[in-house]
C-alpha cells in the first residue's frame, strides 16, 4: 500500500499546482491515499474551511497542519466542523481542533498524527510524552503516519528514534526544503527530516524575494507576501505492508514546473 506524503502548500500558487497533479499522481503511482500539509495555503500563514474543502476535493484524504495553525482569524470556531485534518496534538488541551484521526478510505484504514517542535519555535507541550498518550489512545491495527512540523533537524531525528516501530511513517515538515536522508529506520519506520514545499520556488521559502532580501539587510519589518512564478510540489511516498504495518521504503518525490 502506498501513501503519498506532500510538504508545505504555500498560498494559491500551491494549491494551484497540487490541484492539478494530485489526481495524475494517484493514478500513476497507484496511491492509497494522500496526506498534505497545507498550514501555509491561505495566503501563506493558516488554513480556512473553505480551503481545506478545496484540497479534500483536490485529492487529499488528510491534512495536517503546524504553528500558523490559527493564522487566520476565523478558523479556530471553523476547526472541529472540518474531518480528516488534524492540528499538532501537542497543542494546550483548551484549543479547538484534533491531533489525530483515523481516516478511512476505499481500500484501507489509517491514522495521522500532527505534532510541533519546541526548539526554535513557540513552546508546546513536549511532543515525546504527547506522542506516547496519543498512540495510546489509538486502535492497534491500524498504521500510524506522522507529520512532525518542527524546525531542529536533531529533535525531528531523535523523536523519530524514539517512535522506531511504533508508528509506519515519521516526516517532518515546516522548513520547506526538502531533505535527502529518506530512509527506514531499524524497527521498520520510514523517515525523512523534511517533506519540502509545495509552492512557488524563485522564492524564499515560498515568499517574495525582494522583502525579505529587504529584511536581511535592514532589519526592518516587511510584509512577506507569497512569490509569484513557477512552482514545485514536493512529499515522500511511502509502500508499507497494512498487515505488519512496517513500512517497506520511502521515496521522495518532486514535481517541478519550468522556469518562464
Amino acid at each position: 500500500m502506498k501513501v503519498l506524503m506532500v510538504g508545505d502548500v504555500v498560498g494559491s500558487p500551491g494549491r494551484h499546482i497540487l490541484k492539478r497533479e494530485l489526481p495524475r499522481l494517484r493514478r500513476e503511482l497507484s496511491l492509497g491515499a494522500i496526506v498534505v500539509n497545507a498550514e501555509n495555503c491561505a495566503a501563506g500563514s493558516g488554513i480556512t474551511a473553505a480551503l481545506a474543502k478545496e484540497i479534500f476535493e483536490a485529492g487529499a484524504d488528510a491534512i495536517t497542519l503546524g504553528d500558523h495553525t490559527w493564522g487566520q482569524k476565523d478558523f479556530a470556531a471553523q476547526i472541529d466542523s472540518v474531518e480528516n485534518l488534524v492540528r499538532p496534538a501537542n497543542y494546550p488541551a483548551e484549543c479547538p481542533g484534533k491531533g489525530w484521526r483515523i481516516v478511512s478510505t476505499a481500500v484501507f484504514r489509517f491514522a495521522v498524527l500532527n505534532l510541533q517542535g519546541r526548539v526554535f519555535m513557540n513552546q508546546v507541550d513536549c511532543p515525546f510524552k504527547t506522542a506516547d498518550r496519543m498512540l495510546a489512545e489509538m486502535p492497534k491495527d491500524v498504521a500510524v503516519f506522522v507529520d512532525f512540523h518542527a524546525e531542529a533537524t536533531s529533535e525531528k531525528i531523535t523523536l523519530a528514534h524514539y517512535l522506531d516501530g511504533r508508528v509506519t511513517a515519521f516526516v517532518g515538515t515546516h522548513t520547506h526544503v526538502q531533505t535527502s536522508d529518506a530512509m527506514l529506520l531499524p524497527k521498520g519506520t520510514a523517515y525523512l527530516t523534511d517533506l519540502g514545499m509545495t509552492g512557488p520556488y524563485v522564492s524564499s521559502i515560498g515568499r517574495d524575494l525582494k522583502p525579505v532580501t529587504r529584511r536581511f539587510i535592514t532589519g526592518m519589518p516587511s510584509r512577506f507576501d507569497v512569490a509569484d512564478g513557477p512552482c514545485v510540489l514536493e512529499g515522500a511516498v511511502v509502500d508499507f505492508d497494512p498487515v505488519s504495518r512496517k513500512a517497506a521504503s520511502i521515496e521522495t518525490l518532486r514535481v517541478r514546473e519550468p522556469l518562464q
